[in-house]
């Protein structure tokens, strides 16, 4: 409970965020940070907060945003990944496919 005008409502969103990241293995440091930011955006966008930036109300949201990019380095999934999964799905010819190849076989996601 970082901040005194947080409701308890964002007390807990921020715990629980803060949690998730250190069972992932983010240090203590690192999701603190995380999950303060993550609290002040959506503080942000819903109007609970008495300054915004434009970027805090105007870009997707934080769980959209996280969904979305989920397990997506710079360039997505690395080409072993999109190997396995391939390899999970039964795709003939994948020992062949280049990672673009791959991605098109699994539908591009």
């Amino acid at each position: 409970m970082p901040q005194a005008a947080w409701s308890t409502k964002r007390e807990r969103q921020y715990e629980h965020i803060k949690e998730g990241l250190e069972d992932r293995g983010r240090p203590a440091r690192v999701a603190k940070e995380i999950a303060s930011r993550t609290v002040n955006k959506e503080r942000a966008r819903s109007g609970e907060s008495r300054q915004a930036s434009r970027t805090s109300t105007e870009d997707i949201s934080s769980g959209r945003r996280g969904g979305l990019r989920s397990h997506r380095g710079s360039g997505g999934r690395t080409r072993d990944q999109l190997y396995a999964e391939a390899k999970k799905r039964n795709i003939h010819g994948r020992s062949k496919m280049s990672k673009s190849e791959l991605e098109s076989a699994l539908g591009g996601r």
